[in-house]
C-alpha cells in the first residue's frame, strides 16, 4: 500500500498544486479513504501471500509431513484455513457493500473538486421511461446550467399515445426541487381527436434528478449493497442500456470476497510439498498464479461489459476455471 501511494502521489501531485488542494483534505478526505479501498481491492492477493509464505515455512520446516505421518488427513488439515478465509471473506464483504462505499463517497467528491475536469455529458438523444407507460426525451442535457433542451414527455395507455408535453428546454429549479419547462405545449388525444394547451412556464414533478445525468461511471463505488440495488430497479425502470455494467458490478461484490477460498486451496496446496532450494520458488508460482488470476478476472469482466455479455458468467467464470484448478491441487497434493 506504501508503494501504491507513492505512485498515486507522483501521479496526482501537480493536480494538488494546481488546484491548491489542502494537506488535510489529501490526507484525511482522499488518502484515508485510498488505502482502505485498495487494501480491500487487493485482500485476496494478500491472503494468498500470507498462506503462501506461512504453509511453505511448515512444509521446509517437515511439520506437514509430521502432521500427515501422526494420521491427519489432508482435509483436516485444510480445514483452518478454511474457517481463517471464510472470516476474512465475509469481513471484504461487509467492507465492499457496507463500510467502505460512505469512505468512496468522500474520496469521488475529493477528486470532483480537485483532481477531474468538471464532468460533461455528451449523451444525444436521451430517453428515459420515468414511470410505467411515461416515457421522457430531451436531445441533449448541460450539466453546469442542469438544462435539457427540447424536451418532451410522453404519456401511454396500452400503447396508445394520450398526451404530449414538448418544451424547447427543462431545467432544474433546487429552491423548490422541481423540473421548469419554458414555453410548452400540451397535446392531448382522444376519441375526439387533439386538443391543445399552451403557457410559458409549468412545473413538472419527474422521478428524474440532475444527478442522473452528472453521474460517472465509477460512483457506484459509493453506493451500499442496498442503495446499488435501488439503482439498478430505476434504471431497469427507465429502460438504461447500462444494466449489463451495474449487474457485472453486482456480482464482483460477491465474486471477490468469494475468490478467498479459491487462493487459499491453491495456496495450501501448492505449498504444502516439502522442496529442494526453500520457499522461494513457491512464492514465486504462488504469485505468478495469483496475478493471473486477478488479470483473468479483469479482462473476463471488461470483455462483458464492452460485449454486453451475460454478467454472471462474465465475473464467476473466473472463479468456476480457477476453482477447478484448486481442486486439481488438492487432489494431488501430498496426503
Amino acid at each position: 500500500m506504501s508503494i501504491a501511494i507513492v505512485f498515486d502521489i507522483s501521479e496526482k501531485i501537480d493536480d494538488f498544486i494546481t488546484n491548491d488542494a489542502p494537506l488535510k483534505a489529501i490526507i484525511f478526505d482522499y488518502y484515508m479513504n485510498f488505502i482502505p479501498y485498495f487494501a480491500n481491492l487487493f485482500s485476496s492477493l494478500f491472503i494468498f501471500i500470507a498462506v503462501i509464505f506461512f504453509t511453505s515455512k511448515l512444509a521446509y520446516n517437515t511439520e506437514v509431513i509430521a502432521i500427515l505421518s501422526s494420521g491427519i488427513s489432508f482435509k483436516r488439515f485444510l480445514i483452518p484455513y478454511l474457517l481463517s478465509a471464510g472470516f476474512l471473506a465475509v469481513f471484504s464483504f461487509l467492507l465492499t457493500n457496507y463500510i467502505i462505499p460512505p469512505a468512496n463517497k468522500k474520496r469521488l467528491d475529493f477528486e470532483e473538486q480537485y483532481i477531474r475536469h468538471r464532468f460533461v455529458n455528451s449523451s444525444r438523444d436521451i430517453h428515459i421511461q420515468v414511470r410505467p407507460n411515461q416515457y421522457f426525451y430531451i436531445q441533449s442535457y448541460n450539466v453546469s446550467s442542469q438544462t435539457g433542451y427540447k424536451f418532451t414527455l410522453e404519456q401511454f395507455k396500452n400503447k396508445t399515445l394520450l398526451s404530449k408535453l414538448s418544451s424547447s428546454y427543462i431545467q432544474w429549479d433546487s429552491t423548490i426541487g422541481k423540473w421548469k419547462t419554458g414555453p410548452y405545449i400540451i397535446t392531448n388525444i382522444n376519441k375526439n381527436g387533439e386538443t391543445f394547451l399552451q403557457g410559458e412556464q409549468l412545473d413538472t414533478s419527474l422521478n428524474i434528478l440532475p444527478e442522473d445525468f452528472a453521474r460517472r461511471k465509477n460512483a457506484v463505488d459509493a453506493m451500499t449493497l442496498g442503495e446499488l440495488n435501488q439503482f439498478i430497479r430505476k434504471l431497469q425502470m427507465q429502460g438504461s442500456d447500462n444494466i449489463t455494467t451495474l449487474k457485472v458490478y453486482w456480482h464482483q461484490r460477491f465474486a471477490f470476497p468469494f475468490s478467498t477460498f479459491i487462493l487459499t486451496i491453491i495456496a495450501v496446496s501448492l505449498s504444502s510439498r516439502k522442496k529442494k532450494g526453500g520457499i522461494g520458488l513457491q512464492i514465486g508460482a504462488g504469485i505468478a498464479l495469483s496475478f493471473s488470476y486477478i488479470l483473468f478476472m479483469q479482462v473476463s469482466t471488461k470483455t462483458t461489459i464492452g460485449n454486453d455479455y451475460n454478467p454472471f458468467l462474465g465475473v464467476w467464470i473466473p472463479n468456476i476455471i480457477y476453482g477447478f484448478i484448486a481442486l486439481f491441487l488438492y487432489k494431488t497434493a501430498p496426503k
